[in-house]
């Protein structure tokens, strides 16, 4: 059996932090992070980033509501 190194995110209703970076939030949206890289880069993704020192962060609560399905 390969050894495999996936990381494991807590589910979505218990992440307390504001905002999550890319790969987090692309595990959370079903998505490969690099679409949500392009999101960021061409502005129209259905959701946009915020940017930390220059790093790409998603808010929680963009990323509940898109999941939810709310507009």
């Amino acid at each position: 059996m390969a050894n495999s190194t996936v990381k494991q995110f807590p589910t979505l209703e218990t992440v307390t932090s504001p905002a999550v970076e890319t790969n987090q939030a692309a595990h959370y949206l079903n998505r490969k992070p690099q679409t949500l890289r392009v999101w960021a880069c061409r502005e129209n993704g259905p959701i946009r980033p915020i940017r930390i020192n220059g790093r790409l962060a998603w808010r929680v609560t963009d990323i509940k509501s898109l999941v939810m399905g709310v507009a």
